[in-house]
């Protein structure tokens, strides 16, 4: 089955408009990828910085329980 000349101009247009429309599509998503990678990567280190506070935490008041406790024991009990 052949197209006709007009068939053909109509069918090239039809496909260039479609692959124009997947180009932006994918333009879109490639962007998007890219913004997601970024904030991935940014709560990643959020992430690893309240990690590393809360263990700083954790040992303070690992500390403080300590400290705590050992002047509960000077107090003399009567």
């Amino acid at each position: 089955m052949w197209l006709t000349l007009e068939a053909a101009h109509a069918y090239s247009e039809r496909m260039d408009a479609e692959i124009g429309q997947l180009e932006q599509k994918l333009a879109m998503l490639i962007a998007h990828t890219r913004a997601m990678r970024e904030a991935n990567q940014s709560l990643r280190r959020d992430l690893v910085a309240v990690q590393e506070k809360n263990r700083d935490l954790a040992t303070r008041m690992h500390d403080a329980s300590a400290r705590l406790d050992e002047l509960l024991a000077r107090i003399p009990v009567e």
